[in-house]
This record gives structure tokens, sequence and C-alpha cells, in this order.
């Protein structure tokens, strides 16, 4: 088993939500990464998503596909994100990470390989965004075989069918795309979103996290109101490309750390 659902029913227990940034890994540089990590578990993160570069990443607004860019040209690439991990598990045995990206990668390295080397580096779940639950079946088995969680995508325009099929193979959490669009592209109807939930909760018993325009520590609290978990990436990652090198660790840790009080206050 991941270290995922543990998290969650400690979190249970002490009546908070899980708080999970998104950064793209080798972002500014990839030896920044494993302190960036680092960073945003000590200000309030309780899984750490990690982006894998990808080259056409399509589900992601223009702020992410510069990160993906910028990590692309030091050349990082799935093994290296793979031995961030291994470097992270070094002094943090407890926060789980969770890998996002394409299938490209993946599949170039070869889906029993991967999953083997992402337990091997202390990974916990895997979220592939444009590999929907019909062609994910032999990868989803091959995680499970290794004890990780297989994390999927919903959104507002998920009918029943959808919904039911990812909650017979998800595991972990589910991933609610809270807007029509890509990463980081519009404000979050809240209204929308805590009208979809129960449709969603009606199928699935995992926990629900919410992403895709979360910006401020106002809209977290209010996400949080509704979710299991509140996910944030392109602020993130938009605070890493606008700070000086000396100032993304701070910058990043006051951001964070002032989006977990907010959701703490929920």
């Amino acid at each position: 088993m991941s270290r995922i659902p543990e998290t969650f029913k400690k979190l249970q227990a002490q009546k908070k939500k899980a708080l999970i940034p998104f950064v793209t890994a080798g972002d500014p540089t990839p030896a920044m990464t494993v302190s960036i990590m680092h960073a945003l578990v000590f200000a309030g993160a309780d899984i750490v998503e990690l982006g894998v570069p990808f080259s056409d990443p399509m589900a992601d607004g223009p702020t992410i596909q510069r990160s993906s860019e910028r990590a692309l040209k030091h050349g990082v690439g799935l093994k290296d994100v793979l031995g961030f991990v291994r470097e992270f598990r070094t002094s943090n045995s407890t926060t789980p990470v969770v890998l996002m990206g394409y299938a490209n990668p993946i599949e170039a390295m070869g889906h029993e390989s991967f999953a083997a080397s992402a337990h091997e580096a202390g990974v916990d779940g895997v979220l592939v965004v444009d590999c929907p639950p019909e062609e994910s079946k032999q990868l989803v088995e091959l995680l499970k075989k290794r004890g990780l969680d297989s994390i999927f995508l919903l959104s507002p325009t998920s009918e029943e069918g959808r919904i039911e099929q990812v909650g017979r193979m998800a595991s972990g959490y589910i991933y609610y795309v809270s807007l029509k669009g890509v990463t980081g592209a519009a404000n979050i109807d809240l209204q929308e979103v805590a009208a979809k939930l129960p449709q969603i909760r009606s199928h699935i018993r995992l926990p629900i996290g919410v992403g895709f325009g979360i910006r401020d520590a106002q809209t977290a609290r209010a996400i949080a109101s509704v979710s299991d978990a509140v996910v944030i990436g392109s602020r993130l990652v938009q605070e890493i490309e606008s700070s000086s090198p000396d100032r993304v660790i701070g910058n990043l840790s006051t951001l964070l750390g002032g989006i977990r009080r907010a959701m703490d206050e929920a």
C-alpha cells in the first residue's frame, strides 16, 4: 500500500483537508528540485505532485508549458525525475509523492520497468493525463502489484458511465478538474464544483482533490470547504518563474504557507 491512504486517514482524524502542490521536476533547475520538494512539505504540503517534463503537455496552460520547456532544456527526463524522488526519500519517508505527466515517457521506458523503478524510487501514485481508463488497464495492474496508486482525472463534463469506470480502476484519490480548459485557464466556479462532487461521491469512495484555477488562499479555503484536497500548480510555477534563484524557496514557502493557514481556518 502507498502512503496516500494513511495520509488522508490522518488528515480526516485531524479534521483537515489535504494540500497538494504541483511543481515540474527540473524547474527552474534540476539542482533545486529536491530542495523545493522539502520546502513545500515544510510549508504544509501533505502530498507532493511532481510533474514529469514533456514536450507536448496538451492539458497544461502556458505557465506549466514553460516550466516543462525550462526543465527539458536542462535535459530532465523520466529517469532524472525518479532520481529526484529517490534523493527526496533519503530524508523524508512519510510524505506521499505522485508523478503527474503524459503517456509517452512511460511507454518509452516500458510499463513494467516504469512500475518497478517508480516503486524502488519511493513513488506513491501516478497520474497519466492522456491515458484514459480504457487504455490504462495494463499499467494500473502493474502499479497495483508494486503498491502504487493510479490516480485519474474527472471533469465537469464527465458522465455517469465514465465516473463509474474510473471508480472501478482508481486508487489513492480522484483529481477533479474544476473547469473546462487547461491549467491556470480561469477562475473556479465554487457552486459548480460543489454541485458536481456529490455525483462523483455517489460512485466513488476515494478522497476527491480539486485543482485547475486555484490561485490564492481565499479560493483554496473555499474549495477545501467542499472537497477532500486542494491541488495548486500554476500559481506555484508562476512564483518559481518570477522569482530570482535565491528567492525561489522563500517565496514558495511564503505562498504555500499562507494557503495552508487559510485552508486550516475553513
